[in-house]
């Protein structure tokens, strides 16, 4: 979802290389497991006048990571580490995308850089793990973006499901006490470029404008999108366990980055408007 996006808003004149666990015909990628130390060695060694990484690739099942923690943590974990080390060899930065979920929504405003992590489920340590890792293997060339909520064009993602939903049923329950920021990738990954291009400091926090609640983002969704006759109805997280516990207050201070760019990302409800008006 993210990396598909990224590619498609490389700066003009760059030549952008993607990379893919399994590669199938017609895809114009390299296929490289990215926590095989030696698979990354040789293709970064294959790459001419390498300038940079971004790194998205992410195990983000929220759910399964309870179960298959070892796994998540090969990739969200020890892949980073692989990735910093080669990146450190070649001389080059690294951005990694991160995630609202190293934090533990507790504090009831938005998480700045400076705030420490405190992961409550599988996925959020994984996550964190990937950050400690890049950095203590090259401090001074890794940069992590935070984001939260992502959706976009190309993947699975919380609009697409309530848009599916839509069409089986006529009542949907949705969550309304965990408050996000949804992000759009057409957003995200612009700015990803800009901190690879000219960002100094090694935290920053990236998410749309403003926020909301996962039953707030189902209206907007279905009213934009034009949907009628859809009953939504909100509910606690009590009412709809996970195995996954979630941060219930997870908004990210965008800030630094807005100093970065210049601007900030779009106001939440605007990116989803944009990203429907394009499907």
């Amino acid at each position: 979802m993210l990396g598909s996006q990224v590619l498609l808003s490389a700066p003009d004149g760059l030549v952008v290389i993607g990379t893919d666990l399994v590669v199938g015909p017609g895809v114009d990628v390299a296929g490289v497991d990215l926590a095989d130390e030696r698979s990354v060695g040789e293709l970064f060694e294959g790459i001419e006048d390498l300038a940079g990484v971004i790194h998205t690739a992410a195990y983000t099942a929220v759910d399964q990571a309870e179960q298959e923690e070892e796994l998540a943590l090969r990739v969200n974990g020890d892949a980073c580490g692989v990735m910093a080390r080669a990146a450190r060899a070649a001389g080059v930065p690294l951005v990694l995308v991160g995630t609202d979920f190293v934090f533990d929504g507790e504090s009831g405003r938005a998480y700045t850089e400076e705030d420490e992590p405190n992961p409550v489920c599988a996925y959020g340590r994984t996550k964190l793990a990937g950050e400690r890792a890049a950095f203590e293997a090259y401090p001074e060339g890794v940069r992590v973006v935070r984001t939260q909520w992502l959706y976009g064009p190309r993947g699975g993602h919380f609009p697409g499901t309530m848009l599916s939903l839509a069409k089986e049923r006529d009542r949907l329950q949705v969550v309304d006490d965990q408050t996000g920021s949804p992000t759009s990738t057409l957003e995200l990954a612009p700015a990803l470029w800009d901190v690879l291009d000219s960002g100094e400091e090694s935290l920053y926090h990236a998410a749309c404008e403003g926020s909301c609640t996962w039953y707030g983002f189902a209206c907007a969704t279905m009213e934009a999108a034009g949907v009628r006759g859809v009953e939504i109805e909100p509910c606690s997280t009590e009412e709809f366990p996970r195995p996954a516990k979630r941060p219930a207050h997870s908004v990210l201070d965008c800030g630094r980055l807005e100093r970065l760019r210049g601007r900030t990302l779009a106001a939440w409800d605007v990116a989803l408007r944009t990203y429907l008006g394009s499907e």
